[in-house]
């Protein structure tokens, strides 16, 4: 079973890594170096600041609010 994070937590990784993206060549490699030290998983991390991107506008992909609504109607997205 996945380990559920309290959101204050996601929100202040995310924002962290965030930050400091520029510092790192990948989300990747900056998920690697700061996971561990925020007690997250690095492939969690990096997902949560991927999903971030795509909320803000900064990559390409389905919305934290257009997934929402879609596991609502319970729908299926097809890649």
């Amino acid at each position: 079973m996945p380990k559920k994070y309290p959101s204050e937590q996601r929100d202040r990784a995310t924002r962290m890594v965030l930050d400091r993206l520029k510092d790192y060549p990948w989300v990747w490699t900056a998920a690697q170096g700061l996971g561990p030290k925020l007690g997250v998983g690095p492939e969690t991390l990096r997902k949560w600041v991927v999903q971030a991107q795509v909320d803000q506008g900064q990559r390409p992909g389905s919305s934290s609010e257009e997934l929402a609504e879609i596991k609502r109607l319970g729908l299926r997205i097809v890649t």
